[in-house]
């Protein structure tokens, strides 16, 4: 395939995976972004690279995938730059669920023997193994799991060590650089107009997070990706207190839900910077990027029925993010059936620092028809919710 040109819109953590995959295996790469590389969503994440929110099916795989990949990644990254690997802050801490009550409880137990059934390593934490693990978390809880497959990154240095593997590959970057519309002959895209000039190449991946909507739309070939923003207190440095991610068990039905409206669960884990990053929130609200009192207000509250001791931090500041919905909640992976040269990488809402590797190197596979690691049929671009009568420009989202 040497000498295929193929340009990455999108320089998160998402497309900078995916270039760093087709540029190792040779193709000519060039990333688009109309800003610069991370500076958008994947600089208002919060690092989750997680097994424990996810039942088995699809996402599951391909988030299984991921973990096993990204140790994988992280050592070719160190090859060509330790500095680049340290930046990436990758943290193998394990996760921690906590129930407060009796409902949680059960649901919790049941949603973890479904993940165990699929390979997933949940252990029971009794009240004095809790104690042990996280000595500040609340003694007020009705059951408790560890998950010691999850782990952490810091999200823009991790997508800037996987744009720098792909650059020493001989990808190029071009920042400041908008998409305006594509340029098609005989049902094929052949090149995109941009704000910087028209740009040809043989495939294209939209890779746009949140703004993957209304690129697609650009493009003639709409696809149903919409933002959804999350919000996140962070604390000024504080003595260690927080040894795992530690989150409430409606964390993960706030990650299923369809709703509209203000989703709030507590997430809580430290920085190696000795800063705590207090979550999470969701809601539909179009690309308002305001941040608002009440939402942030109800994280904090959710916040200390974990950690109670949390009450006289200060909080030094806290930002919001858009991240990428789908409405059947997975991502978009694979070929456009509308717009030959077309492919989309996407969607992955809140979850797409962890599953961005994954998502890279399942892209490249597809690509290239190599043999794939897991089914791909699920994040096929044409099944209902992408391409149904859902599908519109993320424009027209309410605010």
């Amino acid at each position: 395939m040497n000498g295929t040109r193929v340009a990455v819109l999108g320089a998160g953590i998402v497309g900078a995976a995916c270039a760093r995959e087709l540029a190792l295996a040779g193709l000519e790469v060039t990333v688009v972004d109309r800003g610069g590389a991370a500076s958008a969503t994947t600089s208002h994440g919060e690092g989750n690279v997680l097994v424990s929110d996810k039942g088995p099916g699809p996402e599951l795989e391909l988030a299984q995938l991921s973990r096993t990949l990204w140790p994988q990644v992280l050592a070719g990254v160190a090859e060509r730059s330790v500095a680049a690997a340290h930046a990436v802050e990758w943290e193998p801490k394990g996760g921690i669920v906590v129930a407060t009550t009796d409902a949680g409880a059960d649901g919790l137990t049941r949603f973890a023997a479904d993940q165990r059934a699929v390979g997933v390593r949940a252990d029971v934490l009794d009240a004095e193994a809790l104690a042990e693990a996280e000595p500040y978390a609340t003694r007020e809880h009705t059951a408790a799991l560890h998950y010691p497959e999850d782990a952490q990154v810091q999200p823009a240095g991790a997508a800037a060590a996987l744009l720098g593997d792909a650059l020493a590959a001989g990808a190029t970057l071009r920042t400041g650089c908008e998409v305006l519309g594509a340029v098609t002959r005989s049902g094929r895209i052949t090149g995109v107009r941009t704000s910087a000039g028209p740009l040809e190449a043989d495939w294209f991946v939209n890779a746009a997070g949140p703004w993957s909507g209304e690129l697609s739309a650009r493009l003639g070939a709409p696809v149903d990706v919409r933002p959804r923003r999350g919000d996140v207190l962070v604390t000024a440095p504080l003595p260690p207190m927080v040894f795992h991610k530690v989150y409430d068990a409606d964390y993960v039905g706030a990650v299923g839900s369809s709703a509209g409206d203000l989703q709030t669960s507590a997430v809580v884990e430290s920085t190696r910077g000795g800063s705590v990053l207090i979550g999470s929130s969701r809601r539909r609200v179009g690309f308002d990027d305001r941040l608002r009192p009440e939402v942030l207000s109800a994280v904090a509250a959710k916040a200390l029925r974990l950690f109670p001791t949390l009450a006289g931090a200060a909080v030094m500041r806290a930002y919001g993010g858009f991240r990428p919905y789908v409405p059947d909640h997975l991502p978009v992976i694979g070929a456009d059936p509308r717009l030959d040269g077309l492919w989309h990488a996407g969607g992955h809402e809140g979850a797409g620092i962890g599953l961005s590797v994954g998502t890279g190197r399942l892209l490249r596979n597809l690509m290239l028809g190599e043999p794939t690691d897991l089914d791909a049929n699920p994040f096929r671009v044409d099944r209902p919710a992408v391409l149904g009568t859902t599908a519109r420009s993320v424009s027209e989202e309410s605010p």
